[in-house]
C-alpha cells in the first residue's frame, strides 16, 4: 500500500512540474522584456565644457556633445545622413532653389515650459547675422547672406541670395530661447550664464553643473521620443587616457573616446561594449602647389604610390582608418566607388620619377632635376603624438624611393595660424573634421578659397574643377550633382592636390548593462547619442501583444 501511495505521489509531481513547466514556456512565449524607464549613465569625457550654447560650441567636442541633449534645430540627420525634420515637421522649396518655407511644430516646450515658436528661430539667426557674433565665421558667412521672415507664430520663410544645395544642412543647428537671451547683448552672450546652465527643447534638461561633471535630467515634455534613460551624468577628465583611467576604477559606466592604445583592454573587457563608427573628416598631407618641388604632377603621383597607407593606419591606428580615394567620403551619395585608387607599389612610384627626369645624380639617396631636390618639410602639430607617429613614418617610405621628407612638429596655433593660413608651408599632416552631411568639397578645392580667409591650403588652382564645384552647389538635382561630383574626383585623383590618408575610426566604449546602443557613421562626437532615446538599463515583461502595439518591438 506504502508503494502504491509513492507511485501516485511520483506521478502527481511529474504532473505538476510538466504544468509547471508548460506554464513557463507559454508564458514566456507570450510576453516579452522590453525597455523601462528610468536608471542612471554615467560617462567620462575629455575636456571641459565652455559654452553650451549651439551657436558657440563648433569649437569644443564637450559642448557639442552637451548641446546635441539639450537643444534642437529645425531638422536633424538621420543614421542614413538625411536631413529630417526636427522642430520643423516640413518644408518647402521653391523651384528656383531660393527660398525654404518651413512649418513648425506646435507642441514643443522649452526646458522652463515656455512654448517654442517661430519667434525663437529668427532670434537664434538675428544672433549669427549680428557684426557682434563672435562664434566661428563660417557660421556668420553664410547665414548673413540668408533673408529670415516670420509668416506666423508656426511658418517661416527663407530667402537665399543663390541657390545653395546644402543649405539644408545648417538647418540642424540648435535654436536659442528668445524668451531668455533676449536682452543680452550679442557681444556679451559668450559671457552669459546662460552657457553653464543651458534651457533648451531637447531630450534632456540641466539639473546640476559644477566644475567636474554635469547632471541632465530626462525631459518629461519632450515633444519627440521620449528617452527611457532618466538621468545622464557626465564626469570631465583632463584627456581620454584619464578618462580610460576613471572607468578602470568604477567611477564612470562610459567612455566618451578610446584611444587605439586602450582598444586591446577594452575588448577584453567583458563589462564594457565596443562602438566604433567612421567620422566625418579625413586626414591628408597639404602640398603647397607653389612650391616648385610639388608643381610637377608626376611627383605628387609618385607620392602616392610610395606611401604605404594601408600600413600606416594598420600599425599606428591598429586598424582604426579607413584608407581613403577621394576627397569625398566613401559613405557619401556623391562617392564614386570607381574613383581611382593608388595602392603601395614603390617600384611604379620610381619609374614614375624617373620618367619626369628625377635622378639620383650624387648618390645622396635624394633624387634631383636640375637644380632642384626632390626634399621639403613635412609638419604637423607636436600636441598630437599619432600625428607624428605618421609624419616619421611617411618620412622613412619616401626615402625608399628617392624623396626626402624632413619631419618638423610645430605647435598648433602656428601650424593653422602662421603656416597653413599664410601658406608658409612645404607640405602638412592634418585634417578635417566635422564635415556636414552635404558632400560640398567647395569650401576646400575651388580656386576662390585660396587666399588667407579660404580653406584651399593647398592654392588648388584649376579652371575645370572650379566649375564643376560651383555648378554642383547650385543645384538640387541629386543625380546632376552626382555626375558633376563623380568628374571631380576623376580630376582629383589625376592630379593630386595633396596626399589623402584615411578617415578616422570612432571608438566609444560603454557598459554592456546599458542596452539599445547603436551608432552609425558620425559628422561628430555627438552622433554617438543620436539613438539615446532607445538607450535602457532597466527591462520589465509584458504580453508580447502589448508590446507590439506600443511599438517597443525592435526589429
Amino acid at each position: 500500500m506504502g508503494r502504491i501511495r509513492l507511485q501516485v505521489a511520483i506521478a502527481l509531481l511529474t504532473i505538476l512540474v510538466l504544468v509547471g513547466a508548460m506554464g513557463y514556456v507559454a508564458f514566456n512565449r507570450t510576453t516579452v522584456l522590453v525597455p523601462e524607464e528610468g536608471g542612471t549613465y554615467t560617462e567620462g569625457i575629455p575636456g571641459n565644457p565652455l559654452a553650451i550654447n549651439p551657436v558657440l560650441c563648433q569649437s569644443n567636442p564637450v559642448d557639442q556633445d552637451l548641446v546635441a541633449l539639450i537643444f534642437d534645430g529645425l531638422t536633424r540627420v538621420n543614421e542614413r545622413g538625411e536631413i529630417v525634420p526636427n522642430l520643423a515637421e516640413r518644408w518647402e522649396i521653391s523651384p528656383d532653389g531660393l527660398t525654404y518655407t518651413f512649418y513648425l511644430r506646435n507642441d514643443v516646450l522649452w526646458h522652463d515650459g515656455a512654448p517654442f515658436s517661430a519667434a525663437d528661430v529668427v532670434f537664434t539667426i538675428g544672433v549669427i547675422q549680428s557684426q557682434d557674433f563672435k562664434g566661428v565665421p563660417f557660421l556668420a558667412d553664410m547665414w548673413r547672406n540668408v533673408v529670415v521672415e516670420q509668416v506666423d507664430d508656426y511658418t517661416l520663410r527663407f530667402r537665399l541670395r543663390e541657390p545653395f544645395a546644402p543649405f539644408l544642412d545648417y538647418t540642424t543647428l540648435g535654436i536659442l530661447p528668445r524668451h531668455i537671451l533676449g536682452s543680452v547683448p550679442v557681444a556679451e552672450l559668450e559671457k552669459s550664464p546662460f552657457n553653464a546652465a543651458p534651457i533648451g527643447t531637447g531630450p534632456f534638461k540641466v539639473e546640476e553643473v559644477s566644475a567636474k561633471r554635469i547632471v541632465l535630467v530626462a525631459n518629461p515634455s519632450y515633444h519627440g521620443a521620449r528617452p527611457y534613460l532618466g538621468r545622464l551624468e557626465f564626469y570631465f577628465y583632463p584627456d581620454a587616457a584619464s578618462a580610460f583611467e576613471a572607468r578602470k576604477r568604477g567611477e564612470v559606466e562610459g567612455i566618451a573616446r578610446v584611444l587605439p592604445q586602450n582598444l586591446g583592454a577594452v575588448r577584453r573587457d567583458d563589462s564594457l561594449t565596443l562602438y566604433s563608427a567612421p567620422l566625418s573628416g579625413y586626414n591628408l598631407i597639404f602640398l603647397n602647389l607653389d612650391r616648385a618641388v610639388f608643381q610637377d604632377r608626376n611627383v605628387r603621383q609618385a607620392m602616392m604610390w610610395a606611401i604605404d597607407r594601408q600600413k600606416l593606419v594598420d600599425t599606428i591606428l591598429d586598424g582604426q582608418g579607413i584608407v581613403i580615394h577621394s576627397p569625398i567620403l566613401p559613405d557619401s551619395w556623391a562617392y564614386d566607388p570607381n574613383v581611382r585608387r593608388y595602392t603601395y607599389d614603390p617600384r611604379k612610384a620610381r619609374a614614375l620619377l624617373e620618367e619626369a627626369g628625377w635622378f639620383d645624380e650624387n648618390g645622396d639617396g635624394v633624387r634631383e632635376r636640375g637644380q632642384i631636390k626632390l626634399e621639403f618639410t613635412l609638419a604637423t602639430n607636436e600636441d598630437d603624438p599619432v600625428r607624428i607617429k605618421f609624419i616619421e613614418a611617411i618620412r622613412d617610405q619616401l626615402a625608399e624611393v628617392g624623396i626626402r621628407a624632413i619631419p618638423q612638429a610645430v605647435p598648433w596655433e602656428e601650424l593653422v595660424g602662421q603656416q597653413l593660413r599664410l601658406r608658409r608651408y612645404d607640405a602638412i599632416l592634418s585634417g578635417w573634421q566635422n564635415l556636414p552631411p552635404d558632400p560640398d568639397p567647395y569650401p576646400y578645392w575651388h580656386s576662390s578659397q585660396a587666399s588667407e580667409e579660404g580653406l584651399n591650403f593647398a592654392n588648388f588652382i584649376n579652371p575645370e574643377a572650379d566649375a564643376l564645384l560651383a555648378e554642383a552647389r547650385s543645384i538640387t538635382d541629386r543625380k546632376r550633382r552626382f555626375e558633376l561630383y563623380q568628374h571631380f574626383q576623376y580630376l582629383f585623383a589625376e592630379e593630386v592636390p595633396s596626399i589623402l590618408l584615411y578617415q578616422p575610426v570612432y571608438n566609444y566604449a560603454v557598459d554592456a548593462r546599458v542596452q539599445g546602443v547603436q551608432i552609425g557613421p558620425m559628422h561628430d562626437s555627438s552622433d554617438r547619442f543620436r539613438t539615446i532615446a532607445r538607450w535602457h538599463m532597466l527591462t520589465r515583461r509584458v504580453l508580447y501583444s502589448e508590446a507590439r502595439e506600443r511599438g517597443l518591438l525592435t526589429p
